[in-house]
């Protein structure tokens, strides 16, 4: 038994990548890793965790790809850094930063990904923007939380507070509303196509 039209016209990610081809698939994790990666160097040292565009990637990969595949293609970017290519902040490496002050940063990332991803399935996309952008604002917000709580226990809550999620705020706005914007740029340019 298929689903009905309404609701597969409803639980879709803008590329529409889970109707696609194996290969395809494939196809996207790869590119979607190397666009994380790029994000990754994008980068404002600030300690004892970075600036960088990795939280707008991660929110627009799970936009665009929908919570499960979004999910699949930020986890795989994430064990290519633990396995040592230079694809985490700054072009940083190794399974010592999934304990370090941006642990839990990392590991909140294909969470927060899944979350917009699933709510762009449900049409929080670039053809509604106002919730395109609330979707994106939970995705930073759910890493800004995450990564705190697992900075409070190195760190104390206070501390991981003023340092780990209060510098970041306005920037999760601002990347929020870029990923809306590019969103929305998406969705119109395929509606134009005809896809």
């Amino acid at each position: 038994m298929s689903p009905s039209p309404a609701l597969s016209a409803i639980a879709r990610a803008p590329l529409d990548l889970h109707n696609r081809s194996l290969p395809w698939q494939i196809g996207a994790v790869i590119l979607g890793t190397m666009f994380l990666a790029l994000s990754s160097y994008i980068e404002v040292p600030m300690v004892p965790v970075p600036v960088t565009m990795q939280t707008f990637a991660v929110a627009l990969i799970g936009a665009l790809y929908g919570w499960r595949l979004g999910g699949v293609t930020i986890s795989a970017w994430l064990i290519e850094g633990a396995l040592g290519l230079p694809v985490l902040a700054g072009g940083a490496a190794g399974a010592q930063h999934f304990v370090g002050p941006t642990g839990g940063y990392l590991f909140a990332f294909p969470i927060a990904g899944m979350i917009v991803g699933w709510l762009a399935e449900r049409g929080w996309s670039g053809k509604r923007v106002g919730l395109a952008f609330l979707g994106m604002l939970i995705s930073n917000l759910v890493c800004l939380g995450l990564g705190a709580a697992w900075l409070a226990v190195l760190i104390g809550v206070e501390q991981a507070i003023m340092a780990g999620v209060v510098p970041f705020l306005l920037g999760a706005v601002l990347k929020s509303a870029l990923g809306a914007m590019v969103l929305k740029l998406i969705a119109g340019r395929m509606t134009r196509s005809g896809a």
